[in-house]
């Protein structure tokens, strides 16, 4: 499926004009370790907002993925450091705040996120790949409870995804993008679906082209864009 697409000249407000009458601002969540953020973060993102009528999004840099090995993760600030490059000139930060709220899990991170900000509407923003071992993430069907989900296909992914229990569970709550802008407020569970061309950018490709990205960035503190706290180069791993 597609989102609109962008005359020259405009920009996510002019293409989608914030709504007078919505509760707060419709925000979405992307999380990862960003082990670099690469260019496809970034189109799957700009697509989604637009797609979605997003205001902004945040980028969830986790401290620690407890389904993803520890070996070859780059410090913290370096990941935070490689994400605001890659948000760079859009609606989007680069945040460490799972480190501040002192949150492992997802379902935990969205409550708190919930709490800490009850003007604003999140959706959860994940690949394709990811809903394919949803349920294999700590109280799946709760994190569909918080708040909506939308998911960006990507390729090799789509039949597992398609097929995976999580899935089975969410089809019923299914709704078109279009359907789901329009909403005056939003709900969940509700699952969004959404199609469009590919990047062929990975983490894993990058850091083979590159072993010693992690050189690139300065061992001096990075201000979180979120938080606005300093984290420092000794700071996760």
């Amino acid at each position: 499926m597609a989102g609109a697409r962008q005359r020259p000249g405009a920009t996510l407000t002019t293409l989608f004009p914030p709504a007078m009458t919505r509760p707060g601002r419709r925000t979405g969540l992307l999380g990862g370790s960003f082990n670099p953020a690469h260019g496809g973060h970034r189109r799957i993102t700009r697509f989604a907002m637009q797609a979605l009528a997003l205001d902004e999004a945040w980028w969830l840099v986790s401290p620690g993925n407890p389904l993803k090995p520890k070996a070859g993760m780059a410090p913290l600030h370096a990941r935070i450091r490689s994400a605001q490059k890659m948000a760079r000139r859009l609606p989007i930060r680069a945040t460490a705040i799972e480190r501040e709220l002192g949150t492992v899990y997802t379902l935990d991170t969205l409550r708190a996120l919930t709490r800490r900000y009850p003007r604003r509407e999140f959706i959860w923003l994940m690949g394709s790949d990811n809903l394919a071992q949803f349920h294999r993430w700590k109280d799946w069907r709760k994190i569909a409870r918080i708040m909506p989900i939308a998911v960006i296909a990507r390729p090799g992914y789509e039949g597992a995804a398609m097929a995976s229990p999580a899935m089975a569970w969410l089809r019923r709550y299914r709704v078109s993008a279009a359907g789901f802008r329009s909403r005056g407020r939003w709900s969940a569970p509700a699952l969004v679906l959404l199609r469009f061309d590919p990047d062929p950018s990975s983490a894993t490709a990058l850091r083979r082209a590159d072993p010693e990205w992690v050189s690139h960035y300065s061992d001096r503190p990075v201000r979180d864009s979120l938080t606005h706290h300093l984290i420092n180069p000794q700071e996760g791993a």
